[in-house]
């Protein structure tokens, strides 16, 4: 069998195990997050949760599938190992990247949660002032 094709057998092992696992991840703890984001409302934190997931699968998977393809042949071990390397470690990046960005949206929304749920309403006016004969 030939040593490029073994490659991209490990590689696209490893590499869906490991989409699959930080979104695994993600949408467990993710849904804590999002409930309390979206104010206790369980059933609205679950369907944007499967919406975030489904995102996140899509995005890593077909970037996984384009980063699949290599210009060269892979003639030995040593070979593959680097192939292998050089590809999980932009594929870890990626993932990195697309967590770091979900957490940070989410943390975004949360705090502006926070703050309308903090602000207090405005206080009535207490006078009233007539035009001035000029206006």
């Amino acid at each position: 069998m030939d040593l490029t094709v073994i490659a991209y057998v490990i590689y696209l092992i490893v590499s869906i195990g490991l989409t699959i696992w930080v979104a695994r991840t993600l949408s467990h703890n993710g849904r804590v997050f999002l409930s309390d984001v979206l104010r206790g409302n369980e059933k609205l934190a679950d369907a944007v949760n499967h919406l975030l997931v489904v995102g996140f699968y899509l995005v890593n998977l077909g970037f996984v599938a384009l980063y699949l393809s290599g210009d060269d042949h892979l003639e030995d071990t040593r070979g593959v190992f680097e192939a292998l390397s050089t590809k999980l470690g932009v594929v870890l990046l990626v993932l990195g990247v697309m967590h770091l960005g979900n957490v940070y949206l989410l943390n975004k929304i949360r705090r502006r949660g926070v703050m309308e749920r903090e602000q207090v309403p405005p206080v009535a006016p207490q006078a009233w002032t007539a035009p001035s004969a000029g206006a």
